[in-house]
């Protein structure tokens, strides 16, 4: 009998890694249809205002030059849900970088020439894009999904004012912005009247759908490939207005186009992190249990549509407390719209609070450990349900055993090596287990071979691997006999690769489509196929998005040691280790990759990522990396990521739980109370860069 015990869980490798490494693996710019023409957007040059004129004659004098579309020549769209997808619509421009033109050309040089000779004239408007907390017109958003508006339990205030313990401190979380390897880009053509599209998506089912509507199309007389993703990290979990763009240019101008964004226009159109204010108020009884929680974020958003960056909802899930408030407030300005970036509300919210539980735990003269274990809990605060399952205590225990914890020095300042003050800090992790409705077709050949089919979407996580690894699992065969087949919207509809729900959701359609094949093929008592095989399909609608009476989340801790120069103010983060309890780990070496790429994220997050609003521009300042610092190889130091084993029977059938954002959820508050533990000073406001070091340093003396 074949081996399968080990399909899941085993450290296979990526299935597309060679392809990867030898350049075979396409991408979505990478596609060359014959006569493709390369468009340039042209984005607005004035923070709000309206398109008086646009002048395209030195443009169209380009040589290779075909078209130059603007609001007053692209075709009509139909109105969308997204109202960033209006593009070329109006004269409207509600914030700089607005798409207002559009140059397509026979080459990209020529595309890009052509945009910097398009002029647009502007009738300017005052702006606003300075976020305050006392501003006038910011207000508390609507409840959706139990995720942003105001929960209240209990009398927080009164319960705090008369605590014996208290702190009472405000974080600062600035813009931060997405910036894959891989810019959003599209390749689109149309042919007798079907269009496909070739785009850097975490989701093509939903970029074909939201397409159909804006082209009024039915569904069927459209295909979006999304074969090969070089990461998203949110920022194309929905489609963007690169797609719609080049879709537009293919249909005016006959020929197939490619758009690629350039990437200092990335953070004005695919979104970014809101920057937010978080205000915590903590209260606790002398044996370090808490009473009262408040939690109170203000983040902006855009003129053109609503998001709420979150940064309270995982406060109501990790400590109890009889006493709780948790606000989100919006302040509408006229900048760029934000939108997911990754585990958006969870980072900077943990940020804050784990930062805050150091600052009490220092309070309290209790161990911070010590104090995330004398509040543990078996069921969410908020919603009093149980937890399906929730090993914190374990992390936690198990972190500080793994990182000598019980050797620490509790005084701040009480290491170093010549100029360099060392310290460590801990910092609790929590992210929610989603999933969605999937479909998935799994198919037997005669010669015993298998092939699944999902529109899945690999951005980096080995998706292809694992799927498979699910399907020998459920099949009973070596997982050497199953191909996958993902990327493609003419494939079993598939949502999005997002909110770490991936691999459940398509894994779960996957588990029960394969289930079903080999129920057929075990009743078929071994006889021959056919020769085109035999096939079962799986929709998992009414059962992935059934109501749960579990509060389903996946926890972590992380521990983290750095050495500050007392001199230059620098920050190094010498240690990094996670512990998670993420349900069953389906691929051993893809998981630790996921684990550690979040902690290396938000180690940027903690002391390298950040950017600013310009108040007179009304433009983010740091557009690009050479502006906006991400971590390089000397930045990050040794990186352990561990996992407990945790069966979990109330999640999906393979008892998984999400792993690609939980890494990053912890790791910057756990670099903060480190930095606080080497220098005996506390920094509010990340990321922790030199100056702002420097600067405290001197404070202190």
């Amino acid at each position: 009998m074949p081996d399968t015990v080990s399909a899941l869980g085993a450290p296979a490798e990526r299935r597309e890694g060679p392809d990867k490494v030898t350049g075979t693996a396409r991408y979505a710019a990478e596609y060359l249809p014959d006569g493709c023409a390369y468009a340039w957007p042209v984005p607005a040059g004035v923070a709000r205002g309206e398109v008086t004129a646009v002048d395209d004659k030195a443009a169209l004098a380009v040589p290779g030059v075909i078209k130059v579309l603007s609001h007053l020549n692209a075709p009509r769209l139909a109105q969308p849900d997204d109202a960033t997808l209006a593009v070329l619509q109006d004269d409207r421009v509600p914030h700089r970088g607005w798409y207002v033109a559009l140059v397509v050309a026979d080459t990209l040089e020529a595309a890009r020439e052509g945009a910097a000779a398009v002029r647009i004239d502007y009738a300017e408007a005052d702006h606003d894009v300075t976020l305050r907390t006392d501003h006038p017109d910011a207000y508390v958003p609507e409840d959706k999904d139990g995720t942003s508006g105001e929960h209240v339990r209990g009398d927080a205030e009164a319960a705090f004012e008369s605590a014996p313990v208290r702190v009472d401190v405000e974080y600062h979380v600035p813009p931060l912005h997405n910036h894959p390897m891989e810019p959003h880009a599209a390749t689109a053509q149309w042919h007798d009247g079907h269009l496909t599209v070739h785009d850097s998506s975490q989701g093509a089912t939903t970029v074909r759908d939201v397409l159909a509507g804006l082209f009024e199309l039915p569904a069927e007389r459209i295909t979006v490939v999304s074969e090969h993703v070089g990461g998203g990290f949110g920022s194309k979990g929905t489609p963007r207005p690169h797609v719609v763009l080049a879709a537009m240019a293919a249909h005016v101008t006959g020929r197939p186009v490619k758009l690629s964004l350039p990437r200092r226009q990335l953070p004005a159109v695919v979104g970014h992190r809101s920057p937010t204010v978080h205000r915590l108020r903590l209260a606790a009884q002398d044996d370090a249990t808490l009473l009262s929680v408040i939690h109170e974020v203000t983040g902006h958003t855009s003129r053109v549509k609503e998001f709420v960056e979150t940064g309270a909802a995982a406060t109501r899930v990790m400590y109890p407390s009889p006493h709780a408030r948790t606000t989100h407030r919006v302040v509408p300005l006229d900048v760029p719209s934000p939108s997911w970036m990754r585990a958006p509300g969870e980072a900077p919210g943990m940020y804050a609070l784990e930062s805050a539980m150091d600052e009490l735990a220092v309070e309290l003269g209790v161990d911070p450990v010590e104090l995330r274990l004398r509040n543990d809990t078996d069921t969410e605060p908020d919603s009093s349900k149980r937890f399906s399952s929730r090993h914190l205590a374990e992390c936690l225990r198990e972190g500080a055993r793994r990182f000598g914890w019980a050797g620490r020095d509790p005084r701040p300042r009480s290491r170093s090596q010549e100029t360099v003050l060392l310290g460590s800090g801990v910092a609790a992790a929590t992210y929610p287990v989603n999933a969605s409705p999937s479909q998935a077709v799994a198919h037997a050949f005669p010669d015993g071979s298998y092939v699944v089919r999902v529109n899945a979407t690999d951005i980096g996580t080995g998706a292809r691997t694992v799927l498979a690894q699910v399907a020998a699992d459920a099949l009973g065969v070596p997982v050497e006999r199953v191909r996958t087949e993902i990327g493609s919207s003419d494939l079993p509809a598939a949502p999005l690769a997002g909110g770490s729900s991936g691999t459940a959701s398509w894994g779960w359609a996957v588990h029960e489509a394969c289930a079903r094949l080999a129920e057929r093929l075990t009743r078929s008592g071994g006889k021959e196929l056919p020769p085109e095989g035999i096939s079962a399909r799986a929709d998992t609608a009414g059962a992935a998005d059934a109501d749960s009476d579990f509060a389903r989340h996946a926890f972590g801790a992380h521990f983290a040691e750095v050495g500050v120069d007392t001199v230059t103010g620098e920050v190094r983060v010498r240690r990094l280790l996670g512990v998670y309890a993420a349900g069953r780990i389906l691929n051993a070496r893809t998981a630790r990759s996921q684990f550690v790429g979040g902690m290396v994220m938000g180690l940027g997050m903690a002391l390298t990522e950040g950017s600013t609003m310009d108040p007179a521009f009304g433009d983010f300042t740091e557009s690009d990396l050479a502006g906006y610092h991400v971590p390089a190889h000397a930045d990050v130091p040794l990186v352990e990521a561990h996992w407990i084993d945790e069966e979990d029977p109330h999640l999906n059938p393979m008892g998984s739980k999400g792993i690609g954002e939980i890494g990053i959820v912890g790791t910057a508050a756990a670099i903060g109370n480190a930095v606080y533990h080497a220098t005996g000073v506390r920094l509010r406001e990340l990321p922790l860069t030199p100056d702002r070091v420097l600067t405290a340093l001197d404070g202190r003396a």
